[in-house]
C-alpha cells in the first residue's frame, strides 16, 4: 500500500530533526514547516531523474531559504540521489560532509546554486527562467522545456534584492518561475509583526505576477495551488501557511525551532506525535521505496528527450553550449585589426569594440546593463534585446537593480547555455557586492563591466569616484579583477574572462587612453596577470608598476627618469590575481627579490594605496589616493591628487635621494 503523503513527509521531519541534533547546530524548523509542500512538489510536479543530476532539460530547484538546507538533503538522499548519503546527513555540518550548514552547488549535484543570504536565491530563479526561455526560443520545446521552482522563507521576501528580482521577472513575464513562500510568520527575532505590516501579497500582483495560497501543511491542497501555477502564463508566488517546526509539541510556532537543536527531550517528543520511528536518521522501508519510486519519475522523460536530442541533427552544438565551451578564435584577427588603426580610446569603449567581435563569435553572450547601457558600453549593434516577445533577444535592460541583476546573471550562468555579462559603475559594485562574492563562491562565470573607474570619471566627484573598490575587490577569493591600460589589453582581458571557470570584473575607464600596446605578440600577455610593458633604457634602477589609465602615466615618467640617467621598467599589472598565481621564476623575473637599496619599487594607481605592499614592499613607494575625490574634470583631479608625470617623476628622485639609491 503507497503510504501517505504525510508519512513521506514525516521523513523528512525525522531526518532534519536528527541531523541538527547530532551537530548541536542548525535550523530544523523550515525543514519540518515546509515538508509537505515539498513532498507535494518532489512527488508530484518536480521534472527530475535522481540518476542524472545533470539532465539539461530538467527543472531546477532553489532552496532559497538555504538555512533550512536539510529539507534539501533529506529530499536529495530520499529520492536515490547518489549523495549525500545517510552517513553523509549524520555527518550535518562536520568539516568535510557536502552536508554543509547551507546548500553549496559545488557539494552536491542537485544542488543547483548555493544559497544562504537570503533573497538570493527568489533572484538566481530568476535568472535562471531567463536562461530556460532564451535557450526555449533558440532550441525549442523539443529540447528545452523546464521550470524553475522555489522554496522562499519570510527573510527572502523582505530583502531588498527580492522587490529588485521580482519586478525584474514581472517585467519578462517569467511565467515558468514557480515561488512557494513558507509563510511561518516567525523570523529570528519572532513574529513577524515585529518588523513588517506590508501585503506581501499585494507586492507581488503590482509586479504582475499570479499568486494563490494554500495550506501549506496539506500536500493535496500545495498539489491544487502549483496546478493553479502552472496554468498561468504569469511568474507565480503560491503562499504556502504552514508551522515553523511542526511537529514538536513544546516549541512548533514560535522562534525556539529555527535555529537551534530542539533538543532530545522535544526531538523524541516530537516522532511521538508525528508517529515516527524514534531510531535516529531512520525512514520505513515503504516510505523509502515510494520516495526512490518518486526519484525515478523523470526517468521516462529524459529518455524520451534524450532520444530528441539525438536525431536534433543539434545534439553537439548543444551539448558543447550547455557545458560552456568557448572560443578565442576571434582575439586574434580581432587585435591585428586593432592594430593597423591605433587611436586613443576609452576602455569602456574598447570593451564594446571587442563585445562586437565576441558576441558576433559567441552566440552565448547575454550583455545587460543596471540602466547604464549608453555609458558602460554594453549593448552591441548585432544583438537585440531580450523581451516577453523576443526572448531570444541577447540584452536584457535590468533597470536600476545592480544586486538584482548581478544575482540573475549567477543564475543565468549555473543554468548552464549562456554567459552573462553586465554593466554598472564601479561605484556600485558596493550595491552588488553579496551577489559577486556568491559569483566567486560558486564558481559561476559571471562577466561584470564595471565602468568609470577612478577619479578620471571627472566631475561627478567623490560619490561616484571608487576610491577602495579595486583593492577591496581583488581581497575576494575565486574572483579576478581586470584592469587593462588600452584596447589591447581590454581585448585580451574579455578573452580571459570568457574562457575562466570563474567570475570577473572590468574595471574599465571613461576617459579616453593612448595606445600602449603597438606591436601583436604571440601570447595574451595579459594571462600572465603583470609583464614588463616597457624595459630599462639605462642602468634599472626603478622598477613602476602600474594599471588601467595609470600605465600611460607610468610611461612618460620611465621617460623622464630614463632621460635623468635612471633606468626604469615599467610593468603592467592588469590582474594581480593572475600574477600571484605565477611561478616563482617569473615573478622574480619581473620584481626580482633584491634590496629597495638596489632598485625601488614604486606603484602607481588612481585609488586606494593599501595592499600595494605586497609588490613594492614595506619600504617602496606607493602612490595613489588615500582619501575620497573631488567633483573636477579629469584633467585636473589628476593634478590635483599629484598624478602626473612631472610630480611623480619628482617624488620618485626625491624619494631615491631621501633612501640612498
Amino acid at each position: 500500500m503507497q503510504p501517505t503523503d504525510r508519512r513521506l513527509a514525516n521523513a523528512i521531519r525525522g531526518l532534519a530533526m536528527d541531523a541538527v541534533e547530532a551537530a548541536n547546530s542548525g535550523h530544523p524548523g523550515m525543514p519540518m514547516g515546509m515538508a509537505d509542500a515539498a513532498t507535494a512538489l518532489f512527488t508530484r510536479h518536480l521534472k527530475f531523474d535522481a540518476s542524472d543530476p545533470r539532465w539539461p532539460d530538467r527543472d531546477r530547484f532553489i532552496l532559497s531559504a538555504g538555512h533550512g538546507s536539510m529539507l534539501i538533503y533529506s529530499l536529495l538522499y530520499l529520492t536515490g540521489y547518489e549523495r549525500p548519503t545517510i552517513e553523509d546527513i549524520k555527518h550535518f555540518r562536520q568539516l568535510g560532509s557536502p552536508c554543509a550548514g547551507h546548500p553549496e552547488n559545488f557539494e552536491l549535484p542537485g544542488i543547483e546554486v548555493t544559497t544562504g543570504p537570503l533573497g538570493q536565491g527568489v533572484a538566481m530563479a530568476v535568472g535562471m527562467a531567463i536562461a530556460e526561455r532564451h535557450l526555449n526560443a533558440i532550441y525549442g520545446d523539443d529540447l528545452v522545456d523546464h521550470r524553475t521552482f522555489v522554496i522562499a522563507g519570510d527573510g527572502c521576501l523582505m530583502e531588498g534584492v527580492n522587490h529588485e528580482a521580482i519586478g525584474l521577472a514581472g517585467h519578462l513575464q517569467l511565467g515558468r518561475l514557480i515561488v512557494l513562500w513558507d509563510d511561518n510568520s516567525i523570523t529570528i527575532d519572532g513574529s513577524t509583526e515585529l518588523s513588517r505590516n506590508e501585503d506581501v501579497v499585494a507586492r507581488h500582483q503590482a509586479a504582475k505576477w499570479h499568486t494563490c495560497e494554500c495550506d501549506g501543511l496539506d500536500a493535496d491542497d500545495v498539489d491544487r495551488a502549483i496546478k493553479e501555477a502552472l496554468a498561468d502564463p504569469r511568474p507565480s508566488l503560491i503562499r504556502c501557511k504552514t508551522i515553523i517546526g511542526f511537529g514538536a509539541p513544546h516549541k512548533q510556532g514560535t522562534a525556539a525551532t529555527h535555529g537551534s537543536a530542539l533538543g532530545a527531550d522535544e526531538v523524541a517528543a516530537a516522532k511521538r506525535e508525528l508517529g515516527i520511528d524514534p531510531e535516529p536518521f531512520s525512514a520505513p522501508d515503504d516510505v523509502l521505496t515510494a520516495w526512490r519510486s518518486a526519484g525515478k519519475r523523470g526517468s521516462t522523460d529524459r529518455a524520451l528527450w534524450t532520444e530528441r536530442l539525438e536525431s536534433s541533427g543539434r545534439k553537439d552544438g548543444f551539448l558543447h553550449r550547455i557545458n560552456g565551451k568557448v572560443t578565442d578564435a576571434w582575439l586574434k584577427p580581432y587585435i591585428d585589426k586593432l592594430l593597423q588603426d591605433l587611436k586613443p580610446v576609452a576602455t569602456r569603449k574598447a570593451s564594446e569594440m571587442a563585445l562586437e567581435a565576441i558576441n558576433a563569435a559567441l552566440p552565448a553572450t547575454i550583455g545587460g546593463s543596471a540602466d547604464l547601457t549608453g555609458s558602460n558600453n554594453t549593448k552591441t549593434k548585432n544583438i537585440e534585446p531580450l523581451t516577453p516577445d523576443n526572448y531570444g533577444g541577447r540584452y536584457v535592460y535590468y533597470g536600476i537593480r545592480e544586486f538584482g541583476m548581478s544575482a540573475a546573471m549567477n543564475g543565468m550562468a549555473l543554468h548552464g547555455g549562456v554567459i552573462p555579462y553586465g554593466g554598472t559603475f564601479l561605484v556600485f559594485t558596493d550595491y552588488a557586492r553579496n551577489a559577486i562574492r556568491l559569483s566567486a563562491i560558486q564558481h559561476a562565470r559571471v562577466i561584470y563591466v564595471m565602468t568609470h573607474d577612478s577619479i578620471g570619471l571627472g566631475e561627478d566627484g567623490p560619490t561616484h569616484q571608487p576610491i577602495e573598490h579595486l583593492q577591496s575587490l581583488r581581497a575576494v577569493p575565486q574572483l579576478d579583477v581586470y584592469r587593462p591600460a588600452d584596447a589591447v589589453e581590454t581585448a585580451e582581458c574579455w578573452a580571459l574572462a570568457l574562457s575562466s571557470e570563474r567570475p570577473s570584473i572590468l574595471a574599465l575607464t571613461r576617459q579616453n587612453l593612448r595606445p600602449v600596446r603597438t606591436e601583436a605578440s604571440a601570447e595574451n600577455l595579459c594571462a600572465r596577470g603583470a609583464y614588463r610593458l616597457k624595459s630599462s633604457e639605462n642602468s634599472r634602477k626603478v622598477i613602476i608598476l602600474a594599471t588601467g589609465s595609470e600605465i600611460e602615466i607610468a610611461l612618460d615618467t620611465a621617460a623622464q627618469l630614463e632621460g635623468q640617467g635612471i633606468g626604469t621598467d615599467v610593468v603592467s599589472m592588469p590582474c594581480t590575481e593572475r600574477f600571484d598565481a605565477q611561478d616563482w621564476d617569473y615573478r622574480e623575473d619581473i620584481l626580482p627579490d633584491v634590496s629597495n637599496r638596489e632598485i625601488l619599487r614604486v606603484s602607481i594607481e588612481a585609488g586606494t594605496t593599501f595592499g600595494w605592499e605586497r609588490y613594492v614592499g614595506l619600504h617602496g613607494l606607493k602612490i595613489g589616493i588615500d582619501r575620497f575625490g573631488v567633483s573636477a574634470p579629469a584633467p585636473d583631479a589628476y593634478d590635483y591628487f599629484g598624478l602626473t608625470p612631472d610630480k611623480i617623476a619628482t617624488r620618485i628622485t626625491d624619494f631615491m635621494k631621501q633612501r640612498g639609491i
